[in-house]
């Protein structure tokens, strides 16, 4: 059973879990980055370099925003599928060499929450998203949106949340801000913590205590065990997204935006979530919510 994911007692924190530096194939400095992301209203970003750990906590330089640790590991797996995922947390010993399979394992072994990212421009199956029991996907990819129009992954968190209803979604700038490449605010995620420090921002992410959005806001939301009630920027839809067909929505396309929204949750559901649609079409994202006991 699910429990309740927003605690009305945090703070939102604006941040990012993808993004490249010059340690790796960006074009932006760590201290470039922090610029940039701070400018656009972050509060935090995880250092994810292509099979580069990170340990911020030993960088001695001031940055006005809080960098955390991570890796983005690529490679195929075993059964020939290729793979990108992004790795969350401080690790040691992740090197290119050992292969994909083995520094995912190290990788989970030390804690870290594995990330699937962007799997519809890698060309995942989701068979391939389901075998490694990743804790997460990014349901939203800016730049993979940039590069061909396959940032979307929705579908593939649907196909994971069927057989683990805990599956977390994210989404991601993975920027790299090479020549020609969009910047920043493409997709994020507002964590709710209690503080803005590594452990209380990872720890919020490892709990699910975090909505993803490409542009509209959650202002307030709060479950009773029957319901879910939110209130949130304007936009033009709310829904209650479950499996296959399953949903509730609240808007219109010839009504005026809403700013609140409340579903009741069905017990019948294998998962459930909120998703919000702005007048501009840009996304939001609640993690899965505890849905009522079905009666014997």
């Amino acid at each position: 059973m699910l429990t309740f994911r927003y605690p009305e007692n945090g703070r939102w924190y604006k941040g990012n879990t993808h993004v490249h530096s010059t340690a790796s194939d960006g074009g932006k400095t760590f201290a470039e980055l922090a610029q940039l992301y701070r400018a656009a209203g972050c509060d935090f970003l995880f250092r994810t370099d292509h099979w580069v750990t990170s340990a911020a906590a030993d960088d001695p330089a001031a940055y006005p925003l809080l960098w955390l640790d991570g890796v983005e590991l690529d490679g195929r797996d075993s059964s020939g599928a290729a793979f990108h995922a992004v790795a969350l947390g401080t690790l040691k010993g992740i090197q290119r060499e050992m292969g994909l399979e083995a520094a995912m394992q190290s990788a989970r072994a030390q804690g870290a929450l594995l990330i699937l990212a962007h799997p519809q421009w890698t060309g995942n199956s989701f068979d391939d998203a389901r075998r490694w029991q990743f804790d997460g996907v990014e349901v939203y990819n800016h730049v993979c949106r940039f590069l061909n129009g396959k940032g979307d992954g929705a579908a593939y968190w649907n196909a994971m949340l069927e057989r683990s209803p805990r599956t977390l979604a994210l989404a991601a700038d993975d920027l790299h801000l090479n020549p020609g490449d969009p910047g920043p605010g493409g997709g994020w995620v507002m964590v709710s913590a209690a503080e803005c420090t590594p452990e209380a921002i990872l720890g919020a992410l490892r709990a699910g205590q975090f909505y993803s959005s490409c542009g509209p806001v959650i202002e307030t939301i709060a479950c009773d065990g029957e319901f879910v009630r939110l209130t949130c920027s304007p936009v033009r839809y709310a829904r209650l997204v479950g499996p296959a067909w399953h949903g509730m929505r609240c808007g219109s396309p010839d009504g005026g935006l809403i700013r609140a929204a409340e579903f009741r949750l069905p017990a019948n559901w294998a998962y459930a979530y909120v998703e919000l649609e702005d007048d501009q079409g840009r996304r939001a994202w609640t993690n899965p919510l505890p849905l009522p006991e079905a009666a014997p």
